[in-house]
């Protein structure tokens, strides 16, 4: 019979409904991350729907930063699992700035939100149509990315040993990412764009890309964290 790998925080109810609702906040704020962005694009301007996804994500970062201050306090106050204590919190910060990175790029999006007014004057409406479709595609998929190590992370601190079929999903989206990203930007420079307007319109594509890039190094890193649970 195999020996199973308990539960790291078994006997401590509270630091577990702490860390699994930091996770939630995090999922969370992906959800509003692309429902904004979908929003936005729609629309071609900044709407009150727009603003309230920013909103609803600052206030979700706030949560995560006192939980997290909960959960050091805790961890340190009651001397819990010294030997994982410094990936759990490595794991939260590197979690944490994924939902910085995708609130930022978003507010990012919608301030330079001038440009999509100026795409209209110099490509066509199926150039924008087609451009629009894929910028959405890339917000999905990096979503996704961010998703699926959530559920990684629930794991790694229940059932260690199945992270790693999470982290390799986590891989196949940052890499469907890069693809999506190289051919979004194939097209913003193939439009009649200043050239100015297309690194400005690559940036935002890197800048989302990034994301997916990120959510893979922290899934790297939390292969690690597993292999460590299991031993």
């Amino acid at each position: 019979m195999s020996k199973e790998t308990p539960a790291l925080f078994g006997k401590t109810k509270l630091l577990e409904g702490q860390i699994d609702e930091f996770l939630d906040k995090v999922a969370e704020g992906a959800i509003y991350f692309e429902r904004g962005i979908t929003i936005f694009l729609e629309k071609e301007k900044v709407s009150k729907a727009c603003e309230e996804k920013i909103s609803q994500i600052t206030t979700l970062k706030e949560r995560c930063k006192e939980l997290r201050r909960s959960i050091v306090n805790t961890l340190y106050s009651e001397m819990l699992i010294p030997d994982f204590r410094a990936d759990v919190l490595r794991l939260l910060t590197d979690l944490f700035s994924l939902l910085d990175a995708m609130g930022n790029n978003f507010q990012a999006l919608m301030i330079e939100q001038g440009q999509a007014n100026q795409m209209e004057e110099r490509i066509t409406q199926q150039e924008i149509e087609l451009t629009i479709k894929e910028f959405l595609e890339l917000v999905k998929v990096v979503v996704k990315s961010v998703e699926t190590l959530i559920i990684a992370a629930r794991n790694f601190f229940r059932d260690p040993k199945v992270v790693r079929d999470h982290i390799y999903q986590v891989r196949v989206y940052e890499s469907e990412a890069d693809k999506i990203g190289i051919s979004l930007k194939k097209r913003i420079f193939s439009t009649n764009l200043k050239f100015s307007q297309k690194i400005n319109l690559r940036n935002r594509v890197d800048a989302i890309d990034a994301i997916a890039d990120k959510a893979e190094d922290v899934a790297d890193e939390l292969s690690i964290y597993a292999i460590k649970r299991t031993l």
